[in-house]
């Protein structure tokens, strides 16, 4: 996890005195719930079971994760949303209640006044428009947030399929940075996609 509380010598601070809400449904029967303990085991399943397709774009992917670094990622997630740093789910549905699609998140380290959406989806649930969805409740859930009046969404300049998202919900490309190579698929160039509501 890239968080502020990694960071030697830095205290985390809440990006919002309100937090987003827990259960955000999607169409189709899909909803974003906030990732608990509890749903260890289901995203280690996904992780494991979707390895191959997320490894050349995540830098976490480079080798399956233990169910222990799975439940601590857990625990450290439910740990960041009660700190408000960032706020991190599961996605499922309602013929998978239990089960884990692919896992979206908020992050705070983009700086004040903003929030940075992060997102995968399991490689058999491409193409349905569950990543446009996610991000789209997440944003709205963001931008209502006090203290929130920006969104963004970051993306290797390759990785074609997670900058159609940003562009389908009207973002604007803000920027091109160079950035570290941490993914095997990765150019370099980092798209910064934003929003302002």
């Amino acid at each position: 996890m890239n968080h502020t509380a990694d960071v030697p010598g830095t205290t985390p601070h809440p990006v919002s005195p309100a937090r987003p809400p827990e259960l955000l449904a999607l169409p189709g029967g899909a909803a974003l719930r906030r990732r608990r303990v509890a749903d260890a085991a289901a995203v280690n399943a996904a992780v494991h079971a979707n390895l191959e397709y997320l490894r050349p774009w995540m830098p976490w992917a480079r080798s399956a994760p233990t169910m222990d670094q799975t439940v601590e990622m857990s625990r450290a997630g439910e740990e960041v949303w009660d700190t408000g740093t960032d706020f991190m789910y599961v996605l499922g549905t309602d013929a998978e209640p239990d089960g884990v699609l692919g896992a979206f998140g908020l992050h705070g380290r983009i700086g004040p006044g903003a929030l940075e959406v992060g997102y995968w989806i399991a490689g058999t649930h491409t193409g349905r428009g569950l990543a446009t969805a996610g991000a789209r409740a997440l944003t709205a859930a963001a931008l209502a947030l006090p203290g929130i009046s920006r969104v963004e969404i970051h993306c290797d300049e390759a990785n074609l399929a997670s900058a159609a998202v940003p562009r389908k919900l009207g973002f604007r490309l803000d920027r091109v940075e160079d950035a570290l190579v941490t993914a095997p698929s990765e150019t370099g160039r980092k798209l910064i996609w934003v929003t302002t509501g």
